[in-house]
């Protein structure tokens, strides 16, 4: 019985052996196919997948550095017709009737009428009252001459008769007191011998003493004549002279009040005809509003203008340039005398050169609306304008700050910024990567000009920020900040704590970013390519427009659809949207281009 239960037992540890066998073989195997699998899956992983990499071969060639801006055509000389009639209570003049704008008008030409009737009233009540203060002057004229009239006529006739009068009064006095004299003493020398009786004596002596009391009146008379009635009278006279003097002043002075107020009168009745100063192209001074865009005052009949309000500008149409804004990184590489390429938006395939007139020492002022950035104006004069150009048209400008007839060039988009130095991925072979460090010499809009670093025919990788793992950029050294802590120390204020380095700062790249990092290459200063990632200046719009065509244009035919419009993302899909001007349900560069610069303002913004 122990037998047969040992070869059960060694029967049962036989079969649980077996299976062991194939449950450690099943093992092996699985092993080895996750070692492959895993070699396989890395390697794959590994393997750079060629036909996602976009790129291009380093070349030479000519070499133009543009600063390229969008401005407004003007004429650098203006004649400003403006409204001369004064307006009364502020109400202003009413336009009867204004010239077409884009009118070409010679010299003399009429060019707005404005509404007379109320000053052609005040004429005629202006007129009566010249009339009125003519007659106040000729009545003071004649109270004035009556006046001088008046005194002569005392002078040589009231006065002398009065004086000749009292001379003949004291004449009698005189005689009559010598003949009583005479009589007393006749008197005297008959009352002596008795002859005559002393009554003829007593009257003899009364009668001297009237004459003299006669005389005594007759000198007094012509002393109060003389000495103080002619004054009196003179003073008299002599003042109604002033005042009739005085009067006749008023009235000549009223007069020729009224008679400049009718004469202003009637040259503002001239002025309402507004005439052409010299030849030139009708524009309307029409202001906007600065936030929205909408007509604050439009030239046009019925509308109600002020004095000195600006109605017409005759812009010459032989001096015309180009207005335009700089960003502020790009300023500096502007000089007065550089020449210019230029088109206008109006007017397709039209290209006009000129040359860089002024540029503007201080930046325009800025609004709630703009940036930051500051921009500076800059005048492009137009060499030759053509005649069919207007002042207001929408034109781009191409400033040549520099030419190299043989200069190496890559496509901006293969620069990459990291720290202070620009690197670019270079292709040896189908997977084999080199990252290069080169010296940006010049820029423009497409193309980035290479000092060193480079070789003609060098293929290099445009889509930098898809591919950065390829790239070997060094660490970025950490920027001591410790003068920082040494002035915080010496002010009593600063920041708390005084932990040792400072991270790095903000215009560091440490591989995160593509494009250009956010900055400039050196060397190219505001040539610097306008299409990466970051600040350093507002980005050009027709960049900004070309790159979003040649994104987003998936057929190539040079417009938007709308299932190319709805594959976009969605923070930019209604952006895209609103370009639609005609609502066609497509967008085309155009429109894209408009709606940008709208949505920008001019200010120097980023859509």
């Amino acid at each position: 019985m122990r037998k047969i239960q040992n070869r059960r037992l060694k029967a049962s540890l036989g079969r649980r052996g077996g299976a062991g066998l194939v449950v450690l073989i099943c093992l092996l195997l699985v092993g080895v196919s996750a070692a492959a699998g895993y070699r396989v899956f890395y390697a794959d992983q590994g393997r750079i997948d060629t036909a996602m990499l976009i790129q291009d071969i380093a070349w030479r060639g000519f070499f133009d550095h543009i600063v390229l801006e969008q401005g407004e055509v003007e004429s650098s000389s203006n004649q400003v017709v403006t409204c001369e009639v004064k307006s009364r209570g502020g109400s202003g003049v009413a336009i009867l009737w204004v010239v077409d704008e884009g009118t070409r008008v010679k010299k003399g030409d009429k060019l707005v009428e404005l509404d007379s009737s109320e000053l052609e009233t005040r004429e005629k009540e202006q007129k009566i009252a010249v009339i009125t203060a003519e007659a106040r002057l000729a009545t003071a004229k004649a109270q004035l001459e009556q006046a001088v009239i008046a005194r002569k006529e005392y002078i040589d006739g009231e006065y002398k008769t009065a004086e000749k009068q009292i001379l003949a009064s004291k004449a009698t006095a005189e005689q009559d007191l010598r003949k009583a004299k005479l009589a007393i003493e006749s008197s005297e020398r008959l009352v002596a011998k008795g002859l005559v009786k002393s009554l003829q004596l007593e009257a003899d002596r009364y009668a001297v003493a009237n004459a003299q009391n006669k005389l005594d009146i007759a000198d007094a008379q012509l002393s109060v004549l003389q000495n103080l009635t002619k004054q009196k009278m003179l003073v008299q006279y002599d003042s109604d002279i002033e005042a009739a003097t005085a009067s006749r002043s008023a009235a000549e002075s009223e007069l020729l009040e009224e008679q400049a107020e009718y004469e202003d009168i009637a040259l503002q009745i001239k002025k309402c005809i507004l005439y052409a100063p010299s030849d030139g192209v009708v524009v309307h001074a029409n202001r906007y509003s600065s936030r929205g865009g909408n007509a604050e005052f439009v030239v046009e009949a019925g509308a109600t203008v002020r004095e000195r309000q600006e109605l017409i500008r005759l812009p010459d149409p032989t001096l015309m340039q180009v207005s335009c804004k700089i960003n502020e990184s790009r300023v500096t590489l502007i000089r007065e005398g550089m020449p210019a390429k230029i088109t206008v938006d109006a007017i397709p395939g039209l290209k006009l050169v000129g040359r860089v007139k002024k540029v503007n020492r201080y930046a325009e002022p800025g609004s709630w609306m703009s940036s930051s950035v500051k921009e500076y104006a800059t005048i492009v004069e137009i060499i030759d304008p053509p005649e069919n150009i207007r002042t207001g048209m929408t034109a781009e400008a191409q400033i040549f700050v520099e030419q190299l007839p043989d200069a190496l060039q890559v496509p901006i988009q293969a620069l990459y910024e990291h720290g202070e130095d620009f690197y670019t991925l270079v292709r040896r072979g189908d997977a084999t990567f080199e990252t290069a460090v080169v010296e940006v010499q010049a820029t423009n809009d497409q193309m980035a000009a290479i000092a060193s670093g480079l070789d003609d025919g060098d293929a290099v990788i445009l889509n930098l920020r898809d591919h950065l793992d390829l790239m070997d950029l060094p660490e970025l050294a950490t920027e001591d900040n410790s003068a920082m802590r040494d002035i915080s120390r010496d002010t009593g204020a600063g920041t708390q704590g005084g932990g040792g380095g400072s991270p790095p700062s903000a215009g560091s790249d440490t591989g995160g970013r593509g494009g250009f990092g956010g900055q400039r290459p050196p060397g190219g200063g505001s040539g610097a390519p306008r299409g990466g990632a970051g600040g350093g200046g507002r980005p050009d719009l027709s960049t900004i427009v070309n790159m979003s065509m040649q994104r987003n244009d998936t057929d190539g035919d040079g417009k938007l659809s709308s299932a190319e419009i709805e594959a976009i993302d969605s923070q930019f899909k209604d952006g895209v949207k609103a370009a639609d001007a005609n609502g066609d349900g497509e967008v085309t560069k155009e429109e894209l281009t408009k709606s940008f610069q709208a949505r920008m303002g001019g200010g120097g913004g980023r859509p």
